[in-house]
């Protein structure tokens, strides 16, 4: 019993970390940023820049990949995708419309499909030594 709580306990403290540490990374990146550009034709874009999205993803691939390439792969697949709903949820809250709960289904789904693949991918790799499997 105690061995298998052993074996526990990383895996649980990896998905707590990394729902923990994810919104952080949300708030350094696309926190700041709550306004709408206005172009010369009257259509707005944002508020978020693509630079910022981009560097939000490849932030959280240091964690995704520190994890995946331990074993620990339910931290990543839940974590991440746990801390990214929960950041959406947050900053998009106050739209009047209601319609902000599509895109945080969209987050969720999304981002738990992605850090499903990258995770499989890492832990392949890191299992065979070799990206297409052959010793």
């Amino acid at each position: 019993m105690q061995q298998r709580l052993m074996k526990l306990v990383p895996q649980l403290s990896t998905i707590l970390g990394l729902a923990v540490v994810t919104p952080a990374v949300w708030a350094a990146w696309l926190g700041w940023d709550q306004h709408r550009d206005v172009q010369p034709d009257g259509s707005t874009t944002g508020p978020y820049e693509a630079w910022q999205v981009i560097g939000l993803v490849l932030t959280l691939l240091g964690p995704l990949y520190w994890a995946a390439s331990r074993r620990y792969l339910a931290g990543p697949v839940l974590g991440i995708p746990v801390g990214l709903t929960v950041a959406a949820y947050y900053d998009w809250s106050d739209d009047s419309s209601g319609l902000f709960m599509v895109g945080v289904g969209m987050v969720m789904v999304g981002s738990l499909v992605v850090t499903a693949a990258v995770t499989a991918v890492i832990a392949h790799v890191k299992r065979d030594g070799r990206p297409d499997g052959r010793r």
